[in-house]
């Protein structure tokens, strides 16, 4: 078990625990919360070793193994599946072992190299990373692709998938679903609850800390408080002690108002001196019990809409995706993701967008929000439509030298000269008054956004679209780098909204608050979603499942022949002899090898001879390594001929 008992720990001069204690036993799953800037990432680093306790006993079993997400951004020309497998750090040293014990040609040593490589798991290490990858949303056609190809966010879902991979006694995600879809966060979800090791998780999507937790570890005020349940019973929890110790603050500022009332009356009186003197020491020994603020200490709203078109706009047969690169040959087709859709938003209309990754939700979203034109059909606006978009990638595009101030003044700026400022207050003292709603106040509104974190800068740009005053909110993924008191705001703020909301997010809590009616976006359509979360969360699983299914089926080698006879490819596409001759050649050579496999395996679990087992180790490797080669060649080769 992990224990901290009365311990003290700082960053600097900052106290972020102060005689804090307490117990996590082994399997338990804990959710780790407390405010920005509480400690919660500093505790972590306490428990991987990064950070060490300035005061009291920290205890964590030394033979644990540990499991994290690396935040640094990979840079390795590495596939992603063998980035991927070297997660695996058993494995890691099991394979560098092998190599160290046939450099010293130990018999003895290679013998025990080769059982431990086996029993790492070698054989299977590829096709557990990449369900892990495929897991995390990868297409297959992406496992052998350079880590450096993929951009920053799917990388570091590479990170994930590498830290899962690590076999572990304790795993600590910090914000793990940052960077993930809604359907790769389901799957996350089923996997960690089947994890069976201690995991410790950061996070501020509510429902993926009740799905995959079932202890509430709370930083409160320098100290650890334990809670028994997931995050919404801690909610219940923690509401039922803040009304109590309201309660007492207020019983207890009656006893001190009638103390000091006792003092002021009787403190000159000689006959009262001593009772109203022992008056004094209980109210300098008196606790003081502070009044208990919710987090949610960060409200805002948006502005009623100038007008509110009806319908806002309509899509008559539009095809949404990419023209062709300007690089690109002449003539070259522009890369079509969505077609033909028909379809009206109206006024008020609360629409959640659904489709797996790389459906193309975002694409329908940059459309509507002018960011990219219709390759086909028509998008009519109506009169007067103000779009207020919220872009995954916002954050990217504020100018990291300018302030606050700075971008405030430069979008006055640009939308006087767009005539769309509806009598907007437009003066220096308006725009700080503004900025200060959104807790942009005293010194912050003259910082450079560039030094500021992911969740100011998301504040930032919500104040900008707030203080455009839009009649439709365009939110892709809003939520990525807020904290839990901050999606409670817009929660609320998207809820007394008068004007229109479409949303993409994989916080379903937001979902399920804000909106009452979903689209899909799925396989080249949009169409209504008939059904609630629930029902698209397993629609999620069910599709993840199948095509799980289709990858390991395409991966298996094709069937024994009956009768030595050799299966013949069906004719549909290319029909070559060559490549059918090949394509035999194939299947009988993977034949042969899955014999020889079996027939080492077989070797290797009788007890032979440490020099024997040593050979059996480096010649199942080698098969195991041509086979994988054949699969692949007969998967390209089977695709050829049209099976």
């Amino acid at each position: 078990m992990i224990t901290l008992k009365n311990v003290t720990l700082r960053r600097g001069a900052k106290v972020l625990l102060d005689g804090a204690s307490v117990t996590l036993n082994p399997g338990e799953k804990i959710g780790l919360v407390g405010r920005n800037g509480a400690g919660k990432s500093s505790l972590f680093a306490l428990f991987n070793g990064n950070l060490h306790e300035d005061g009291g006993e920290y205890y964590l079993p030394a033979q644990w193994r540990m499991g994290q997400v690396a935040q640094d951004m990979p840079e390795t020309g590495q596939s992603a599946t063998e980035f991927v497998v070297e997660g695996d750090t058993v494995l890691l040293a099991a394979r560098t072992e092998v190599a160290a014990a046939e450099a010293t040609e130990d018999y003895d040593r290679m013998a025990h190299a080769y059982m431990a490589l086996h029993d790492a798991g070698e054989h299977d290490a590829p096709s557990r990373a990449q369900a892990l990858i495929l897991g995390l949303g990868f297409k297959t056609t992406e496992l052998d692709n350079p880590v450096n190809s993929f951009s920053g966010g799917w990388r570091m879902r590479l990170q994930l998938a590498r830290a899962l991979m690590c076999p572990s006694d304790l795993l600590l995600l910090d914000e793990p679903t940052n960077h993930l879809d809604l359907d790769a966060l389901v799957w996350l979800e089923a996997w960690l609850k089947k994890y069976e090791g201690t995991m410790i998780v950061i996070s501020h999507d509510r429902e993926f800390l009740d799905a995959v937790t079932d202890v509430t570890l709370h930083i409160d005020a320098t100290r650890l408080v334990r809670y028994g349940g997931n995050y919404s019973k801690f909610e219940d929890m923690r509401a039922e002690q803040i009304e109590l110790q309201q309660n007492a603050f207020s019983k207890q500022q009656d006893k001190i108002a009638h103390l000091q009332k006792f003092i002021a009356r009787f403190k000159a009186k000689a006959s009262k001196a001593k009772q109203a003197q022992s008056r004094v020491k209980a109210l300098d020994r008196m606790e003081k019990i502070a009044p208990l603020l919710s987090e949610a200490d960060f409200t805002f709203e948006f502005k009623e809409p100038a007008n509110l078109p009806n319908p806002m706009l309509s899509m008559s047969g539009a095809s949404f995706g990419y023209p062709p690169l300007d690089d690109a040959p002449a003539g070259t087709p522009p890369t079509v993701i969505v077609r033909n859709v028909s379809r009206s938003v109206l006024a008020g209309q609360r629409i959640g967008i659904l489709g797996a990754n790389g459906q193309g939700k975002s694409t329908l979203v940059k459309t509507i929000a002018r960011d990219l034109k219709a390759l086909s059909g028509e998008i009519t606006e109506g009169k007067g439509l103000n779009i207020g978009y919220f872009a995954q990638q916002e954050l990217d595009v504020l100018r990291p030298l300018d302030t606050p101030l700075e971008h405030m003044t430069r979008l006055v700026r640009e939308l006087t000269a767009a005539a769309k400022l509806a009598g907007q207050p437009t003066r220096e003292q308006d725009l700080r008054s503004f900025l200060g709603t959104f807790n942009f106040s005293g010194d912050m509104v003259k910082q450079a956004v560039g030094s500021m974190s992911g969740g100011e800068k998301a504040r930032l740009v919500l104040c900008m679209i707030v203080w455009q005053r839009p009649n439709l909110l365009l939110l892709d993924e809003p939520t990525n780098h807020l904290d839990l008191a901050t999606r409670e705001a817009l929660s609320m703020a998207l809820n007394e909204f008068e004007g229109t909301v479409m949303l993409v997010s994989h916080d379903r809590a937001l979902l399920r608050a804000v909106c009452d009616e979903f689209w899909m976006v799925s396989r080249g359509g949009v169409e209504p979603f008939d059904g609630d979360l629930d029902d698209y969360q397993r629609y999620l699983l069910d599709e993840a499942r199948r095509a799980r299914e289709l990858a390991k089926e395409a991966s298996k080698p094709p069937p024994k022949p009956v009768e030595a006879v050799a299966i013949k490819p069906k004719t549909k596409g290319d029909t070559s002899p060559k490549a059918r001759k090949e394509l035999q050649d194939v299947e009988a050579r993977m034949q042969t090898l899955n014999a020889e496999g079996a027939a080492l395996e077989s070797a290797l679990s009788s007890n032979p001879h440490p020099a024997e087992i040593a050979e059996i180790g480096r010649n199942l490797t080698a098969v195991t390594e041509e086979l994988r080669q054949l699969e692949d060649r007969w998967l390209t080769l089977s695709t050829q001929l049209g099976d």
